[in-house]
């Protein structure tokens, strides 16, 4: 049974739209049990809990959008590629969160020590050039900036997520002291986005050829 296009518009998006939100509700829900004095899940340490909370689920959604075109390719179906600027959207705010999360909570803005802390600590020197190049894509994301920049400049200026994602597995494995699972499973993922990504694109430079 074929669904209709109207339907993944109006019936699907929205509920992927709310999954994806579900996260940051739940964060927003336990900091309230807990800024009222309530028992949360947040752990003994909670600030440390919202930062790696926030950041897990930046990967995870930035991740989705990586898998949404070798997705489409492999259904033959141009579905998935429906969701792709909503979940790239999710995926740079719980960047921002996971920013927000950091600054606040861990430096209560205080700049100069922030920016000491940046110089000084390497992953997260990798972490902020990985938020820097997201921010252009995630402001670029609107039809009215793709007309005014043209497809191919911002085809080419979006390319930079290729970038990004490295660099946020880096600072992701850099983080977490000590051999984990965790880190290696999404670094396994992103490489195997990107390897489908260079076969696809051999694929069809020999089609043309």
């Amino acid at each position: 049974m074929v669904v209709p296009l109207r339907v993944w518009r109006f019936g699907v998006k929205p509920v992927v739209f709310i999954a994806a939100l579900f996260p940051a509700l739940w964060l927003v829900h336990e900091w309230t049990l807990a800024f009222q004095g309530h028992p949360s899940s947040l752990g003994f340490n909670p600030n440390e809990t919202s930062n790696r909370f926030s950041g897990d689920w930046a990967l995870r959604m930035l991740l989705l959008t990586l898998a949404l075109t070798p997705l489409s390719r492999l259904l033959k179906s141009s579905k998935p590629l429906l969701f792709r600027r909503m979940l790239g959207l999710f995926a740079y705010f719980y960047v921002c969160l996971h920013m927000l999360s950091y600054i606040w909570l861990d430096m209560l803005f205080n700049w100069p020590e922030l920016w000491a802390d940046v110089l000084k600590r390497v992953y997260i020197t990798v972490g902020m050039v990985a938020f820097i190049m997201l921010t252009p894509l995630a402001v670029t994301s609107t039809k009215g900036m793709i007309k005014r920049l043209g497809a191919k400049r911002w085809q080419r200026l979006h390319k930079l997520v290729y970038i990004a994602a490295p660099l946020a597995i880096i600072h992701f494995f850099m983080m977490r002291k000590g051999f984990q699972l965790e880190p290696l499973v999404y670094g396994a993922i992103l490489f195997a986005l990107l390897a489908l990504r260079l076969v696809s694109k051999r694929k069809r430079k020999s089609i043309e050829a």
